[in-house]
């Protein structure tokens, strides 16, 4: 499985982009990885989540799973993650894998 999350705006208006592959981790943390992906039934989300709040500065996400189940891509405000889906962005943000793909 290939993990990639883009974040852009903010407050300086800077992308960043991270990718992770489970070919590049121990098989304990490929698994959770992959448990958290399917706990967040992400083949099921749509592709754009939009918040109803305004509010300058704020992030957006863009999170695209390749696996087994094909490619799906999600584009989310972060006023909008679901909860099923934070500890996805969580387990990225602060993922010390090699970051594939820069």
């Amino acid at each position: 499985m290939r993990v990639v999350l883009e974040r852009s705006g903010g407050f300086a208006g800077i992308s960043q982009a991270h990718s992770v592959s489970t070919d590049q981790m121990s098989a304990e943390e490929a698994q959770k990885l992959c448990d958290l992906v399917e706990t967040a039934q992400f083949y099921e989300l749509p592709s754009v989540i939009r918040s109803t709040e305004t509010g300058a500065d704020r992030f957006q996400y863009k999170i695209t799973v390749e696996s087994d189940h094909g490619t799906h891509t999600v584009q989310v405000d972060e006023a909008a993650v679901p909860p099923s889906l934070q500890p996805v962005l969580d387990w990225m943000k602060n993922s010390e894998y090699p970051r594939a793909g820069k």
